[in-house]
């Protein structure tokens, strides 16, 4: 009796697969300019609402710091998809070792 050993082919499912860059980009796109939208907004009530300094203020740090919040929003690539597993042990054959990976090693 012979037996033939063949590399088993690994089988991911589609819900394994990550988004496209196209629909990444748009979704970032998308939640930017709904919180420059917000922005806006809250610039545009700390100056017409005529109310207590305190409802101002609070108008006023939303218009500061919703693009900070913003910009590194927009810069996260691939939020929320999980990391690569690798169990085929060969397919990770070009890592550097964990012992290798510092500068000047």
């Amino acid at each position: 009796m012979v037996k033939t050993w063949r590399k088993r082919s690994t089988v991911h499912p589609v819900t394994d697969a990550q988004p496209s860059l196209t629909a990444d980009i748009g979704r970032r796109e998308k939640r930017y300019l709904i919180q420059m939208g917000i922005r806006t907004i809250c610039l545009i009530l700390a100056v017409v609402v005529p109310g207590p300094w305190p409802v101002k203020i609070i108008f006023i740090a939303g218009a500061v710091f919703l693009p900070y919040i913003a910009v590194i929003g927009a810069n996260e690539r691939g939020k929320g998809t999980p990391p690569p597993t690798f169990d085929d042990p060969e397919a990770n054959q070009n890592e550097i070792p964990r012992h290798r990976r510092e500068i000047g090693s």
